[in-house]
C-alpha cells in the first residue's frame, strides 16, 4: 500500500483520464510508476557509472578495442 499526495492539477488529470478511459485513477497511476520506473533506474545507474569513471574507480574502452576483444568485425 502506498499513500501520496499529488498537486490538484495532477488528481483533476487523473480524474479526466479515469472518465475518459472506464479506468482507475490507481490503475494510470500504477502504470505510469511502471513504465517511469526502469528510466529512473537506468538513470542512477548511469550516473554511479560517470561518477567511477570520473574518479578513475572505472576505465572506459573505445568501441574499437571493444570490437576487437570480442571478435567483431567494425
Amino acid at each position: 500500500m502506498l499513500d501520496i499526495r499529488l498537486p490538484r492539477s495532477i488528481e483533476e488529470r487523473l480524474e479526466r483520464l479515469a472518465r475518459r478511459t472506464g479506468r482507475t485513477k490507481g490503475y494510470s497511476i500504477r502504470q505510469a510508476i511502471i513504465e517511469h520506473i526502469q528510466d529512473l533506474e537506468d538513470l542512477y545507474l548511469a550516473e554511479g557509472a560517470l561518477e567511477r569513471i570520473r574518479t578513475g574507480e572505472e576505465q572506459t574502452t573505445t568501441l574499437q578495442d571493444a570490437l576487437k576483444r570480442y571478435g567483431v568485425e567494425g
